[in-house]
């Protein structure tokens, strides 16, 4: 699942802009979890009121919480779960991608060199020993020391629509609001890299900006674009989940919609609410068994949609056999890149990844490179696996939820963080 890349961010007036940052790190604050007091222990009596006193009990301490295990920890080539059997190769064209913008970096430079001169095409022998003599692989680990994961799937839909609004196409596909402000706090607290806010001017007050279901409501009156006019209103909401896709026109063209920004919203699972309703078993809360149950109940689709407060917004981009632009501001590569969470996994490094082909036991380990970002993409040992274009992708996209292990590559001799 994506959303993707984060657009430049929309200018604010100072004195507002250091009012937003300011509540926000006071609420971010507010946040930080508390140690709980020490348990409350009964008032010894005054002595002597009875011949035989009883003994104070000593006040109990509670126990620390232990420290949240390292993220990324050191680990070994033979420690990689299939790292021999891939065909390294296949994902040399991804590399190369990632290195167009993480050369730019200082610590990626001398990596990204030796690559280039391998040139285009290498065997799958010499890219494994590439990166075994200018790499290392770091094992992902959850704070609570667990090394295992939930991967999913994402693609690039195709959807039907038009330019023109119609009965047929009634569905508004939105570039982004003239009103919304998007402030990247990491640019005032480099601490709170990667948080951003999304927010309205409301008088002299900055307020969140509108939910999905308050976008819905304002209808002609959003002051955004109007790109494109869908058919579907549940192609449209999934299209918004991947982040990206393909419109086809009813001339038979194509139009390519890539993700511009979202509403600030935090995304909540339709298929999770569903399940807590009792409208479906665990098992079916598929992207396919999905979309069964709104054909079964169109009644409720606007129920169902709204639970997802979080609206994405799209920008066309111009047409290109590659596949669309992931976070890292490349084309992503069919089964070779990956989605990660940026505050754990630096975007653009290699990772071998370790998992099972949907509803299967089937290994699925191979090297993938770090090139999106998705807003349920949130963890250490997470990720989204991108299954490239079209209904035979979005079926095996719509069926994974697999559990995995990651190892993150990075230049030999430097360490997690400092710009990794």
């Amino acid at each position: 699942m994506m959303p993707r890349p984060a657009p430049p961010a929309r200018r604010a007036r100072p004195g507002l802009l250091l009012a937003l940052a300011a509540a926000a790190v006071a609420l971010l604050a507010a946040c930080v979890a508390r140690t709980p007091p020490p348990p409350e222990v009964a008032a010894c009596p005054p002595a002597p009121v009875c011949p035989i006193c009883p003994a104070c009990p000593a006040a109990v301490e509670p126990e620390p919480a232990p420290p949240p295990a390292e993220p990324l920890q050191r680990a070994a080539w033979h420690e990689i779960d299939g790292w021999a059997d891939d065909d390294h190769a296949a994902a040399w064209p991804a590399l190369r991608r990632s290195c167009s913008v993480i050369a730019r970096q200082p610590r990626w430079q001398d990596f990204c060199a030796a690559a280039d001169a391998l040139g285009p095409r290498p065997s799958s022998a010499t890219v494994r020993s590439f990166l075994e003599a200018n790499a290392e692989p770091w094992v992902a680990v959850n704070p609570d020391g667990s090394r295992e994961g939930l991967i999913t799937g994402y693609y690039e839909p195709l959807i039907r629509g038009s330019r023109a609004r119609s009965e047929r196409y009634p569905w508004p596909i939105h570039g982004v609001p003239e009103d919304m402000l998007t402030i990247d706090l990491g640019e005032l607290y480099p601490d709170l890299k990667h948080m951003r806010l999304r927010g309205r001017v409301v008088g002299n007050k900055v307020v969140p900006y509108w939910s999905r279901a308050e976008i819905d409501g304002l209808q002609d009156t959003l002051p955004a674009p109007v790109l494109l006019w869908a058919a579907d209103p549940i192609d449209l909401f999934f299209l918004q989940v991947q982040g990206s896709g393909q419109v086809e026109l009813p001339d038979g063209s194509r139009a390519r919609i890539g993700y511009a920004d979202q509403n600030g919203h935090p995304y909540q699972s339709i298929g999770r609410w569903l399940v807590a309703q009792g409208e479906l078993p665990l098992a079916s809360a598929s992207m396919q068994g999905i979309k069964a149950w709104a054909s079964a109940h169109p009644h409720r689709l606007t129920e169902l949609l709204n639970t997802n407060p979080s609206y994405v917004f799209f920008r066309e981009l111009p047409p290109s056999s590659d596949g669309p632009i992931g976070a890292l501001a490349v084309p992503l590569t069919t089964e070779r890149s990956l989605a990660i969470d940026p505050r754990h996994v630096p975007l653009g490094a290699p990772v071998f990844l370790s998992t099972t082909y949907p509803l299967s036991e089937r290994p699925l380990r191979r090297l993938m490179l770090a090139q999106d970002t998705g807003g349920a993409i949130k963890g250490v040992v997470r990720g989204d696996f991108y299954w490239g274009f079209g209904a035979e992708a979005g079926a095996q996209a719509g069926r994974m939820r697999q559990q995995g292990r990651m190892w993150v590559l990075l230049p030999k001799g430097g360490e997690p963080g400092n710009g990794l």
